[in-house]
């Protein structure tokens, strides 16, 4: 099976189903035997942290659909410069699974997946 990078940039929130949509992706992808590694980086860094929940309204728990994704041993790297500088929920603790990361690692892992998504 392929091995595919999904890059989050946006508010988990922002008033569209994008994330929503690259979760499912991913989720897809895992069940179905691919092997999936994902990097929030900007505003997506909020999607992995506990005070993320969803607007009033809004039907769908981004960070619990992440949870789940890291349950069934998805890495997930978060940007450690955008952890401090992006996101609505700044300085919030993120949830056990979300790991620190750099761009020399999501540069790593840009070149040894062999497709790449961002949302």
């Amino acid at each position: 099976m392929s091995s595919v990078l999904i890059i989050f940039n946006r508010n988990p929130y922002d008033g569209t189903d994008v994330t929503w949509n690259g979760l499912r992706l991913a989720n897809q992808l895992k069940n179905t035997g691919h092997e999936v590694r994902l990097f929030l980086m900007n505003d997506s860094v909020d999607m992995a942290r506990d005070a993320c929940k969803p607007p009033l309204g809004y039907d769908q728990d981004l960070a619990q659909m992440l949870r789940d994704l890291i349950a069934k041993g998805v890495p997930v790297k978060v940007c450690g410069t955008c952890m401090a500088r992006c996101g609505v929920h700044k300085n919030h603790p993120y949830f056990e699974g979300a790991e620190k990361s750099t761009m020399a690692a999501l540069a790593e892992w840009t070149v040894s997946s062999e497709k790449v998504l961002t949302f």
